[in-house]
């Protein structure tokens, strides 16, 4: 199966969790423990993942330069659209502080702030198939664990606003199909590029994705379950960190 093929349903894979998390919010109640718990777990697979299975390969393959490079781009990126993304009437968080205020962005900014999260965690993801060929079973995990929180908890607040399961469910698959490109664009664009070129790219995915779960999944989680968020972070570190030996 081409490489490309292999990336965007891989991508397409990993972004579908949106929509499991919207359909559990939707059908069922969850326990903001629970969710909480996914979202520290998440972000500890997450840091891993980013360590071994991007910064790391993309050192050993384009060099520190290239890397230390694109990783700070990722990072004053991401922070860059996230602060105009919560500075124009939207509300870039994976959870609301509370159901009532998760009804007050509109849907075009909570599908700005997934897209901002989603398309770094694709890219990567992609990348990942350039570099070596296969998924890497780490990035799809990782991706596909942190979307459980945002799908559910982003739902919740649209449904108690009034919004239809159509609208919820037809964004969150727009959001997973355009993962799902990002993905493919991963292959399409960087397969056969430079080194450098390549492991400059794949750091800015990862720059993001470090931002992102700084900025928002372990405060977020911290803020509901400060007792055991460090915890779970650091299960969530070491699931990913064997994952990525085992699949080594």
């Amino acid at each position: 199966m081409p490489d490309w093929v292999v990336a965007g349903i891989g991508g397409l894979a990993a972004a579908s969790t949106l929509l499991l998390g919207a359909a559990l919010a939707w059908f069922l109640r969850i326990p903001r423990v629970v969710t909480t718990s996914v979202m520290a777990f998440g972000a500890g697979v997450l840091i891993s993942t980013l360590a071994y299975s991007l910064v790391q390969e993309a050192n050993e393959t384009g060099g520190i330069i290239a890397t230390g490079a694109g990783f700070l781009t990722g990072a004053l990126l991401y922070v860059s659209a996230d602060y105009l993304v919560s500075h124009r009437g939207g509300s870039h968080s994976r959870m609301s502080q509370d159901p009532q205020r998760e009804s007050e962005p509109s849907g075009v900014s909570l599908a700005v702030g997934a897209l901002i999260d989603g398309v770094p965690e694709s890219l990567a993801l992609g990348l990942s198939v350039a570099a070596g060929g296969s998924l890497s079973i780490p990035v799809l995990v990782a991706i596909a664990i942190s979307n459980i929180p945002e799908g559910l908890s982003s739902s919740v607040g649209l449904k108690s606003s009034g919004r239809s399961a159509r609208f919820v469910f037809t964004m969150w698959g727009a959001i997973a199909g355009a993962s799902a490109l990002a993905s493919l664009a991963g292959v399409l664009l960087l397969e056969a590029a430079p080194t450098g070129v390549a492991a400059f790219v794949q750091t800015i995915a990862a720059g993001g994705i470090l931002a992102m779960v700084a900025n928002t999944m372990i405060p977020e989680a911290f803020e509901r379950d400060r007792a055991l968020t460090g915890i779970i972070v650091a299960l969530g570190f070491l699931t990913a960190f064997l994952l990525y030996e085992l699949g080594g």
